[in-house]
């Protein structure tokens, strides 16, 4: 998922041990340009991720790529909005050409496992079939209007 708005700050870090070495979390917030902005609010997991925001200007437009996780804990859910990806974006300018989108705040994109494959590549994009539930052809005596 995707959203864009304006950097308003970085949120505490936090750091710690385990078995597979250092971590880092931290976080930030953005406002979106809506009608009625909202404030929302992402997790980044990583040293590399972390700095990216780090030194951040506030107000940079970005656009916050995002994979939404919730979990249940004591009858309570919560939802973690991981991000994986930042792209800066700069709006249209006053001469109403828009610019090319840079992406300065980058964070590497996660990787796909490396295991072989046994299907084919899809052809065709799968949200263009999306919400079809008839895959076939309609016969020649049906006579429906629907």
């Amino acid at each position: 998922m995707e959203i864009i708005g304006k950097f308003l700050k970085t949120l505490p870090e936090q750091s710690g041990e385990s078995q597979r070495g250092p971590w880092v979390r931290g976080g930030f917030v953005i406002e979106t340009e809506e009608q009625f902005p909202k404030q929302v609010a992402f997790s980044l997991w990583g040293e590399d991720k972390v700095a990216i925001v780090r030194t951040m200007p506030i107000g940079t437009q970005i656009k916050v790529f995002f994979s939404p996780e919730s979990r249940e804990y004591q009858d309570r859910w919560y939802t973690d909005l991981r991000c994986f990806r930042i792209d800066t974006f700069n709006p249209i300018t006053s001469a109403g050409a828009q610019e090319q989108q840079s992406p300065s705040y980058s964070a590497p994109k996660p990787q796909a496992p490396s295991a072989p494959s046994q299907s084919a590549p899809l052809e065709s994009d799968p949200a263009e079939n999306y919400g079809s539930f008839n895959t076939q052809e309609p016969s020649a005596d049906d006579d429906l209007p629907f």
